[in-house]
């Protein structure tokens, strides 16, 4: 199973960090950020939530932020 690119990835979030597979398959992959080092949820990475302000349950308050372009 191949993982739809994460609306975090598109929007340049500074935070994102890549793909995890916590045993190692594609099984378990999903897309990981310093906010959600177990893995991002769904409506954050869909698009649907465009993380603005943590989420509930969160656990800290890294929010997106758009990554700046090297000069």
């Amino acid at each position: 199973m191949m993982l739809a690119e994460p609306a975090c990835y598109t929007r340049r979030c500074r935070h994102y960090k890549g793909v995890i597979q916590p045993d190692g398959t594609e099984a378990t992959e999903d897309h990981y950020c310093t906010a959600f080092p177990e893995g991002i949820p769904f409506e954050i990475s869909s698009g649907n939530d465009d993380h603005l302000q943590p989420i509930e349950n969160q656990g800290n308050d890294i929010v997106y932020e758009r990554k700046r372009r090297r000069s």
